[in-house]
């Protein structure tokens, strides 16, 4: 990342979900710290409100959400302001993600999270089962496993 790049890209706002890196700072840029590890254990879903809201209020430009390697935190965080600012299910969220970032896997705990904020949200939720791609939301196990047509 560099200032170039954050002004090409019409980057306004950084969301950075890791735990060693530390803010950059570019002129115009805010950057937002969530240090949570990425451990099943790791409270992410406590910051989903505060930063669902933050990137839906910038207005100003694009917004950068990245952890360490793009698998988990970032995807949990994106995933749940869809849920919220989008009106998607996280079955619909997780797709939305994944189409874009295909090699995204959420640990278990992420997954449980977002599935009580799924609740929270809609007052329902998608349910999970179990694969050798760990726990997932209801059907996406069967697309996941190649199993869906």
């Amino acid at each position: 990342m560099n200032q170039a790049l954050m002004t090409r890209k019409g980057i306004t706002l950084i969301v950075n979900v890791t735990l060693s890196h530390t803010c950059p700072i570019y002129r115009g840029v805010e950057c937002i710290r969530v240090a949570v590890s990425d451990l099943p254990n790791a409270r992410l879903g406590d910051h989903f409100d505060h930063i669902a809201a933050r990137i839906h209020s910038n207005r100003a430009g694009g917004t950068l959400v990245h952890c360490a390697a793009g698998m988990s935190r970032s995807p949990a965080l994106i995933m749940a302001y869809l849920m919220k600012y989008k009106g998607v299910t996280l079955r619909q969220a997780h797709k939305w993600v994944k189409d874009s970032r295909p090699y995204i896997r959420l640990n278990t705990g992420f997954w449980t999270q977002l599935l009580d904020y799924e609740k929270k949200l809609y007052e329902d939720t998608v349910g999970t089962s179990n694969s050798r791609n760990g726990r997932n939301p209801g059907r996406i196990n069967e697309r996941l496993n190649g199993n869906e047509g």
